[in-house]
């Protein structure tokens, strides 16, 4: 369960590390400071779940956090590309 939640997490930090790369392309500032809180809170979320995992010694479930994290990742990026040149202007 733990790492379904950290791939959905995972999901979150890197779409809003991709709306915040964009942010910074096209000088959006007043959404800096927003998105650098948003990213900072699942990526401790995510830190924490692995670090919880990984405590108790190698396990498989790291594998299957790599495969939630990555695939999480991917489909955040995608997705922020997607709405951020959807919707801001």
């Amino acid at each position: 369960m733990n790492e379904l939640l950290a791939g959905l997490a995972y999901f979150v930090f890197v779409f809003f590390k991709a709306f915040q790369q964009r942010n910074v392309a096209f000088l959006h500032y007043k959404w800096i400071l927003p998105i650098s809180y948003a990213m900072s809170l699942t990526e401790v979320l995510v830190i924490s779940l692995i670090a919880v995992e990984a405590s108790q010694g190698w396990s498989i479930g790291l594998l299957w956090f790599a495969v939630t994290i990555g695939t999480g990742g991917g489909l955040g990026a995608v997705m922020s590309m997607y709405i951020h040149n959807r919707y801001v202007k």
